[in-house]
C-alpha cells in the first residue's frame, strides 16, 4: 500500500472547509485551524509585545477570532485575514496597556523642560478619524511604522509582505494623511 501525500490543493480544501464548519460552530474545527495557526500567532504576539505578554494575547486573538469567524468573507486567505486579526489585537493590547517602549525617556522632569504651545481651535484636527479613513493595508503600515515604531524588515516579517510594498503603502498612507489633514 502506498502512502499519500497530500498536494497544497488538497490542504487548501482542508483548511477551507474547517473554516466553514468552524463559523458553523463545529469546536474541533476550530481547534484544528488553532493548531495549524497558534505557533505563528504566537510569534507575533511575542515579537511585538515580548514574551511575558505573548501568552495572554495569543489566547485573546483566538477567542476573538472565534467570535469573529462569522464574519469572514473569504476574499482573502484565512491565515492573511487571521494575521490581521492578531494585529489589531495587538494594537489594541498595546494602547490599553502603555507598553513602556525603549524609546520612550523615563525622566519626569522631561516633560517640565517641553515647551507646549498654546491650544489654537482653528488647527485642531481629528488624527485618529484621519487614520481610520485610510485603507486598510496603508493604515496597518502607517500605525506599525509611524505610530508604534517599527522598521520596514520588522513589518515585512509581521505581514509578509516585501519590504517595498511596506514601505510604499507607507509612502501612500502617508500622502492620505497628508490630504486628509488639510
Amino acid at each position: 500500500m502506498a502512502l499519500s501525500r497530500e498536494g497544497p490543493a488538497a490542504q487548501a480544501g482542508v483548511l477551507e472547509a474547517d473554516v466553514a464548519l468552524a463559523a458553523g460552530g463545529d469546536p474541533l474545527a476550530f481547534e484544528r485551524l488553532y493548531r495549524t495557526h497558534v505557533a505563528r500567532i504566537y510569534s507575533l504576539a511575542r515579537r511585538m509585545l515580548g514574551t511575558p505578554d505573548a501568552d495572554e494575547v495569543t489566547q485573546d486573538i483566538f477567542v476573538r477570532t472565534w467570535q469573529k469567524l462569522g464574519q469572514f468573507r473569504g476574499d482573502s486567505a484565512f491565515g492573511t485575514w487571521l494575521h490581521r486579526l492578531a494585529i489589531n489585537v495587538v494594537i489594541e493590547r498595546r494602547r490599553s496597556s502603555a507598553v513602556a517602549r525603549d524609546r520612550i525617556a523615563d525622566d519626569p522632569a522631561a516633560l517640565d523642560a517641553a515647551v507646549v504651545p498654546p491650544f489654537r481651535s482653528d488647527l485642531a484636527v481629528d488624527f485618529d478619524h484621519a487614520i481610520e479613513r485610510l485603507p486598510a493595508g496603508a493604515r496597518e503600515i502607517f500605525v506599525l511604522h509611524d505610530v508604534e515604531g517599527y522598521k520596514h524588515r520588522e513589518i515585512a516579517a509581521m505581514l509578509e509582505i516585501a519590504a517595498g510594498t511596506s514601505k510604499r503603502q507607507l509612502h501612500r498612507a502617508r500622502m492620505l494623511m497628508r490630504a486628509y489633514l488639510r
